[in-house]
């Protein structure tokens, strides 16, 4: 008999709907019922390709007699940890004071109002290796609660209490009490050198000192930060380690996509998951090597191709991508972990491909979209390009609300979860639809964009409402406090000042989620660095692009604000913050514009078809390089030019710097954004009805001139 996760919109906790476990959803239903009851809480968090979570749920969720007693001794609770970001970064750190080896399935055991007394990962159906079985587990703690509550009390405030301190210093690391400000190029390019100096010499990437054994990781927003440096020996370990990788076991030989990690050093016997976000990330990474600002590479080229195959033709789902491909599956009837992988092209015909995760998350489409875009551009595939734009279109039609202000985290083959969006959705969507909007020209993926941010802009000034400030506040007063005519006091900004924990620059609209709110569980306000840029440097960045495109000094302060805030972690621990690093380099460099106008209209910018070109995407990676020089109103208008002014957009703005803002739009667009307020169109024409350069710095701009291919 299915128990209360039938009606999940998630396929791991659909996947132990039948288990004889009565597995409660993460809600308020199953705290009620625990405090009713007075029993403790069974948290149980993992997801759907997790292989170690497969393996728990076949030995000991499936068990009857397991399943009596922690029905009859607990509330369970089952959680996706890609669905609730926020509920799993907070068990994480409660875990952390029970043991070492954190990871997943996460095991907690809590309170009836959800603080952590005991926490592990894996369990056994029966002691193995120096481990306790499950049972074992579930006797001592339902001896402890119930004979020994006081201690079971004492020890879940004192890890409440221990998280909460964690959490405030970390609020307030920032900065002393002067003032937080962006990490300068100094500190930049000894953040870079020290990572240089951290990669593995011989296979690339970043291992377990003094050897560098595995796991290895991709690391993306380490990566991405060394790439674009501008200091030569953080550039040249990036392109080593991206080198190596695509020429590991990593690397899939036969579908193009990334594995999660190598267990070694060389990156050999991977876990072999393929995540979205590794995938996307990787993506940029190497369009980015391939096309560089001083030149690039066609190995790497080939790399974003076949990554970009395996993302469009096996991650692709109802909606926009999958989450993730499974590391196990069945190969001639019997379930293994990575036996497909081993096979080749002809004999994984004959076998099931491995299963797909097939929630779409807001924020991992949002890395696909931007990549698909930003990597589209620069080799010339429109075909990517139009994924990415009709990818985006799907997403602010069924994952938005109240005017497009409000995100919704997940959903599977149309069927919306409750769980509340987090940061991350808003930052990495929003940075998505820039990279949409500079690839496509059309005006309503940077209206989009721009709402989601303000959104979160004005959130955190509402949650500062009673009495404290924002970020943003305090940035610019610290401004004001550095002008010649500023008074003493205006200098003194220690209330407010951006490295104030309470003076936060972007916040989740409504909240975040309701249940941690209500139970006062502590939650890391942006729990992701590590694999993928996190919401605040996703978001800072957004406003960055924003700000570039507005002239609207309010992005680029909440920009510098957001940075600045954990500039001085980042800078201690760069490993951790490459993401936070990567725009703290772009805030540092001379703000470099391109322009190009085309002739046309802009269409209606606010709807799907409203494009900023009037032409059909047109793949131009073997455009007829005889027709450079200027171009004629009437070539103009041919789809395969336009799509090659598009490209040759992107390509000529990396050669003005890593994080250089380029983008071709139609006249009537560069209209449309004007008059809403993008003051870089303003009176921008194409002369003589020919593709027009507007090449800037800092929205100072040369006289305008015919853009040349």
């Amino acid at each position: 008999m299915p128990n209360r996760l039938a009606d999940a919109v998630s396929p791991y906790l659909l996947a132990h709907a039948d288990n004889p476990m009565d597995w409660h959803p993460w809600g308020e239903e199953a705290f009620a019922e625990a405090r009713e009851r007075d029993v403790p809480l069974f948290i149980s968090i993992g997801y759907a390709t997790c292989h170690w979570c497969h393996v728990m749920a076949r030995e000991t969720f499936s068990d009857p007699m397991l399943a009596q007693r922690l029905n009859a001794q607990f509330v369970p609770v089952k959680i996706d940890r890609e669905e609730h970001p926020d509920v799993d970064a907070a068990y994480l750190a409660s875990a952390a004071a029970f043991t070492r080896d954190l990871g997943w399935p996460l095991s907690v055991f809590a309170t009836p109002d959800g603080q952590a007394f005991f926490a592990g990962t894996y369990f056994p159906p029966e002691p193995r290796a120096g481990m306790p079985s499950f049972a074992q587990i579930l006797d001592a703690v339902t001896d402890a609660w119930t004979h020994r509550r006081a201690d079971v009390a004492d020890t879940a405030s004192r890890v409440a209490s221990a998280v909460g301190a964690l959490r405030a210093d970390e609020a307030t690391s920032a900065g002393d009490s002067g003032r937080a400000s962006v990490p300068s190029s100094r500190q930049l390019e000894s953040a870079a050198t020290a990572l240089a100096a951290a990669e593995d010499p011989e296979f690339g990437g970043f291992g377990n000192p003094p050897d560098y054994s595995g796991p290895k990781f991709p690391v993306v927003p380490v990566l991405g930060f060394l790439l674009g440096s501008g200091v030569p020996v953080g550039e040249w370990a990036a392109r080593h380690t991206l080198e190596r990788m695509a020429a590991s076991a990593l690397r899939d030989p036969v579908d193009g996509g990334f594995f999660r990690y190598g267990t070694r050093r060389d990156w050999g016997v991977p876990h072999y998951e393929r995540m979205l976000y590794d995938n996307a990330g990787l993506l940029r990474l190497y369009a980015d090597a391939a096309v560089g600002e001083t030149g690039g590479d066609a190995d790497s080229a080939a790399v974003a191709e076949g990554i970009a195959a395996f993302l469009l033709g096996t991650m692709r789902v109802t909606g926009g991508f999958a989450s993730a491909q499974d590391s196990e599956s069945d190969v001639d009837g019997v379930r293994r972990e990575g036996a497909y992988y081993l096979l080749d092209a002809n004999e994984r015909a004959a076998q099931p491909r491995p299963g797909l995760d097939r929630k779409v998350l807001t924020s991992w489409n949002g890395l696909a979209i931007g990549a698909l875009a930003h990597a589209g551009a620069l080799l010339g595939h429109a075909d990517w390009i139009a994924v990415a734009a009709e990818t985006a279109d799907s997403l602010l039609a069924e994952h938005t609300t109240d005017d497009r202000r409000v995100l919704v985290r997940t959903s599977l083959d149309g069927r919306l979860s409750a769980a509340s969006a987090a940061l991350e959705d808003y930052g990495l969507f929003a940075r998505g639809l820039l990279d949409v909007f500079l690839a496509t020209g059309e005006p309503r993926f940077a209206v989009a964009a721009r709402t989601l941010v303000d959104a979160t802009l004005d959130a955190a000034t509402s949650d500062a409402s009673a009495g404290g400030a924002t970020a943003v506040d305090a940035a610019t007063r610290q401004e004001e406090a550095a002008k010649p005519h500023a008074s003493a006091d205006a200098s003194d900004t220690t209330s407010g000042s951006a490295h104030d924990p309470q003076a936060r620059t972007f916040a989740v609209p409504g909240g975040g989620d309701s249940v941690l709110s209500a139970h006062r569980i502590v939650a890391d306000a942006d729990p992701s660095e590590g694999a993928y840029p996190g919401g605040v440097s996703s978001l800072a960045d957004a406003a960055r692009v924003l700000y570039a495109l507005t002239d609207d000094p309010r992005y680029d302060a909440a920009a510098r604000a957001a940075v600045a805030a954990v500039g001085r972690r980042a800078v201690a621990s760069p490993i951790a913050f490459g993401g936070i690093l990567r725009v703290a380099t772009a805030l540092g460099e001379d703000l470099r514009q391109l322009v190009v106008i085309l002739q046309g209209d802009g269409g209606d910018p606010s709807e799907p078809g409203g494009s900023a070109s009037d032409e059909s995407p047109v793949d131009v990676s073997a455009a007829d390089e005889s027709s450079s020089g200027p171009a004629s109103a009437a070539v103009a208008e041919s789809p395969l030019r336009a799509a090659a002014v598009h490209r040759e957009t992107a390509r000529r703005s990396r050669t003005l710097g890593a994080d250089a803002v380029g983008v071709a739009v139609t006249e009537g667009a560069a209209s449309v954004l004007a008059a809403d307020g993008f003051g870089l169109f303003e009176s921008r024409i194409a002369l003589n009805g020919r593709p027009t350069e507007y090449l800037c710095t800092a929205f100072r701009c040369e006289l305008p001139r015919p853009f040349e291919i």
